[in-house]
């Protein structure tokens, strides 16, 4: 078999090394993307797991918060615990530093305890600048303006990163300047590490901390220790490698949903594959069938052409690997490791290569050249040598399969839609997919004979047309091929485009439904427990000229379930009706329901409240159900207060999860009246502009012009779309890949039917048709084998966007979308296959007619 490869298959190389590098570039592209998806991803994670080690350390046990903050009472009742051998406290804070030129810079204020951070956390241990008074240096590690900078943070704050620089940071709307007194080792993101006490009286939190961490006595059980501690239902005790779990989980699907996509170009080149062995075996047919005739058995000549397919898939896995590496290692430079989805933003990786990730997606280029080989190699074995050296015989094309299998193909794809997730993973719907393609593509025979039939009456009185009507309709299983990867391509393209169009138009829509107001005002960059904005600040908004009324808007973390990621907690404010429902322009999923209304029970007991499509996935929160673990965040509450989920809302901008309720509610319950946003309604006379300034001149009042954000609802729909644009333009970059992988299918397909068919184009010339009779009967059965490709491409791309739509993405991301069918796009996609591969099948048939006729048909004597 290697004489085989060395001498008969390498002269094919030599003669076409074109068209089988095209093969090979096809596999090494499908290779290359899903590889550095992997390499990517895997290198963000391990990097993001790595830092969060780091500045979490290895305590036994982390206490936190359900909601907002500890109190600073709870830690002396741990420590002071027998089984506990250390409790470090720790307060973490996203604020802005204002770096030189005005710069703001976004970092974490990170508050610990010296005398006990480094047992716990070494990283976060500080270290003081050498030189100078050393005993002034041990007093700042609890200096009240000595911050200590990790290395991210030196990079982007100090100029040069050598000298101690004094830096102002943002505590609400007010500027507090400290000093850079040392350095920290910890890895990640910007930090700020200072002294707890300091860090809460800079960011005017007295007595609040974020987490404890705890290590405890050798042979303590958590279990034990947090029974005997009895700790306020409010508190939850976490194990420390359960972020980096966390954070694992919340990512994995968007991890998935991008190597699958990177692996349809994959798909797209087994076909590619398919077209240029078919091209090579009925180009060297008569070689073939010589080599049968001299004693090469059938299954010698199955596994010569598949060993020929293995060449071209080993080939370009290998240039898809170092491909791959590359343009994993340069997007990790340029880019980062976030790729769109946001889960690992601020994180710097270096490239993770693996060794066992290299061979795993290097065998599915093999595997996927293989599959695409298999068919050329059936037909190579089934032909008969005899009649083939003579140019009798064809390559004994494959045989189709059975219709029953393709209809049972299709129905088992529709069978798999319903099946649930695996661990948060839509894996049967991805088999649904593969399954409705195969089987759609298995189906073609059938679809384009029923189509011819009805296509043959019309054109039976023109001869050209009748001619290439009459041939693709007794050879129905050749077109069926030979439109095989038109069909796959423009099925995977149009079901990419209908799930981009779907996800837009519901994007637009959403954003229309959360953006009510047309101005909005925050406190610079950060939300949730970082800055938010002074009372007073809010009152005097909202009596600016201008100005009909403001609501404002409270974000907060709330920590439902350990192993889960925290949900977002809004408070803003939410208009009740007469019926006690929520008249705020909400993007609802169906109708708000109304409490139910127990006799004698006191007003205020029952609190409405609206959870997002994420919380019925994760946490089991349906529409007129409740919500019991909601009354874990709010431990002042009256006693029998109840939390009823009065509808679901689309949230797309937090995938895991997030319940609104009334701010009113909030404040009573909470007694936290902070604000991170205002929304700005405006009168009808205001001019936007001068809305804008006057408020401007408000924060400059105060000190703080370069603190306050301004936000249009037009400007922030615009950013938004622009990222979504940017996040999906990928798909555009495979819709041309896989179209352009289809049309050379069609190119090579062709070139191998008039190779086999240059006898007849010699009888045809014969009977006194021209050359450019010849020409227009090659591309009208272009024309009738595209177009049928184009409709079977986009009916069963409409199936799969289905699938997409509506199974794969809520199963992913845990919301759903409105189907939005692109007609124009859709429609001009099918008409630029129908024309590009008529065009193909044109040039292909050139070659046909270039053939002197007498000679060809002689070779039948």
């Amino acid at each position: 078999m290697r004489a085989l490869l060395t001498t008969f298959s390498w002269q094919e190389l030599l003669h076409h090394p074109w068209r089988n590098a095209a093969a090979v570039v096809a596999v090494m592209l499908g290779v290359a993307l899903a590889f550095a998806v992997h390499l990517i991803n895997a290198s963000a994670l391990a990097e993001f797991s790595s830092a969060v080690s780091a500045v979490n350390g290895q305590p036994d046990l982390e206490l936190r918060a359900r909601q907002g903050a500890l109190p600073d009472e709870l830690l002396e009742r741990v420590a002071s615990h027998p089984s506990v051998a250390v409790a470090s406290p720790v307060l973490e804070l996203a604020t802005t530093v204002l770096a030189a030129g005005g710069a703001r810079v976004p970092v974490k204020l990170v508050g610990v305890d010296a005398l006990t951070v480094a047992s716990v956390s070494p990283a976060l241990m500080p270290r003081t600048t050498t030189g100078g008074n050393s005993s002034r240096q041990r007093f700042d590690l609890f200096a009240p303006d000595a911050v200590f900078l990790n290395p991210a943070a030196r990079q982007a704050l100090l100029a040069g990163g050598d000298a101690p620089a004094s830096l102002r940071v943002q505590s609400g709307l007010a500027l507090r300047t400290v000093r850079v007194a040392g350095t920290v080792n910890a890895p990640g993101m910007p930090l700020l590490v200072m002294d707890v006490a300091a860090a809460q009286a800079l960011m005017a939190r007295p007595g609040q901390l974020s987490r404890i961490d705890l290590r405890l006595e050798p042979g303590t059980q958590a279990d034990t220790l947090l029974a005997s501690l009895q700790l306020p239902a409010r508190v939850i005790a976490q194990r420390p490698d359960q972020a980096g779990e966390r954070v694992s989980n919340l990512s994995r699907a968007y991890r998935v949903n991008l190597t699958v996509l990177a692996l349809v170009a994959l798909f797209t080149g087994a076909f590619l594959v398919f077209s240029v062995l078919s091209l090579s075996v009925a180009r060297r047919q008569q070689q073939l069938a010589l080599l049968g005739v001299l004693g090469l058995s059938a299954p010698e000549r199955l596994r010569l052409v598949l060993a020929e397919s293995a060449l071209l898939g080993l080939l370009g896995s290998a240039l898809g690997v170092a491909v791959g590496t590359a343009l994993a290692a340069l997007a990790l430079r340029v880019l980062g490791g976030d790729l769109g989805g946001g889960f690992f933003a601020g994180v710097a990786p270096s490239l993770q290569w693996s060794t066992g990730a290299a061979l795993l997606y290097g065998g599915l280029g093999v595997a996927a050249a293989l599959a695409g080989g298999w068919w050329p190699a059936r037909a190579t074995a089934r032909m008969a040598p005899a009649l083939a050296l003579k140019g009798l015989g064809g390559a004994g094309a494959a045989r189709p399969l059975h219709p029953g299998w393709a209809i049972s193909l299709m129905v088992l794809a529709a069978a798999l839609a319903w099946a649930p997730p695996v661990a948060g993973i839509p894996l049967a719907a991805y088999v649904s997919v593969g399954l409705l393609l195969v089987g759609g593509i298995a189906a073609l025979p059938l679809a384009v004979g029923a189509l011819l039939n009805l296509l043959a009456p019309w054109v039976a009185r023109h001869a050209l047309p009748m001619l290439a009507v009459e041939r693709s309709r007794r050879l129905r299983e050749t077109a069926a091929v030979a439109t095989s990867g038109v069909v796959a391509s423009l099925a995977l393209s149009v079901a990419l485009t209908v799930m981009v169009a779907s996800f837009r138009d519901s994007v637009t829509q959403w954003l229309d439904g959360v953006l009510p107001a047309p101005l909005y005002v925050r406190a610079g960059s950060s939300m949730g427990e970082g800055n938010t904005l002074p009372h007073d600040f809010v009152q005097a908004v909202a009596r600016v000229p201008g100005v009909a009324r403001v609501e404002p808007l409270r974000a907060t973390q709330l920590q439902l379930t350990a192993s889960l990621p925290p949900v977002t907690l809004l408070a803003r404010p939410l208009a009740m009706g007469s019926s006690g429902l929520d008249g705020q322009s909400l993007p609802l999923v169906g109708n708000p329901l109304a409490p139910p209304v127990t006799p004698g029970e006191a007003p205020g007991k029952v609190v409405t409240v609206y959870v997002s499509e994420a919380m019925q996935d994760l946490h089991g929160a349906v529409p007129g159900g409740w919500l019991p673990d909601l009354g874990l965040a709010f431990p002042e509450a009256p006693a029998g207060t109840r939390f009823f989920v009065a509808g679901v809302w689309r949230d797309y901008a937090r995938q895991h999860g997030s319940v609104v309720l009334d701010r009113g509610d909030f404040v009573r319950l909470s007694g936290d009246d902070r604000v991170n946003d205002l929304a700005l309604y405006l009168t009808d006379s205001a001019d936007e502009d001068a809305v804008r300034e006057r408020v401007r001149q408000l924060a400059e009042s105060l000190g703080a012009q370069e603190l306050v954000e301004f936000a249009s609802a037009g400007q922030i729909r615009a950013i938004s779309l622009g990222i979504f644009d940017r996040s999906f333009a990928v798909t555009y970059w495979l819709q041309a890949v896989a179209i352009g992988i289809g049309l050379f299918g069609v190119a090579a397909s062709f070139s191998a039917q008039v190779l086999a068919r240059r006898r007849e184009f010699g009888l045809l010339a014969h009977l006194g048709l021209t050359r450019r009779q010849i020409l227009g009967v090659v591309a009208l059965e272009g024309l009738a084998w595209t177009v049928l490709g184009a409709l079977a491409g986009l009916a069963l791309g409409l199936g799969v966007s289905l699938v997409l739509v509506h199974v794969v993405n809520p199963q992913s991301f845990h919301w759903t979308m409105d189907l939005a069918l692109p007609w124009a796009r859709l429609l001009a996609l099918c008409a630029a296959v129908v024309v590009a591969g008529t065009a193909t099948a044109w040039l292909a048939g050139r070659a046909a007619a270039n053939r002197d006729a007498v000679q060809a048909v002689k070779e039948d004597w």
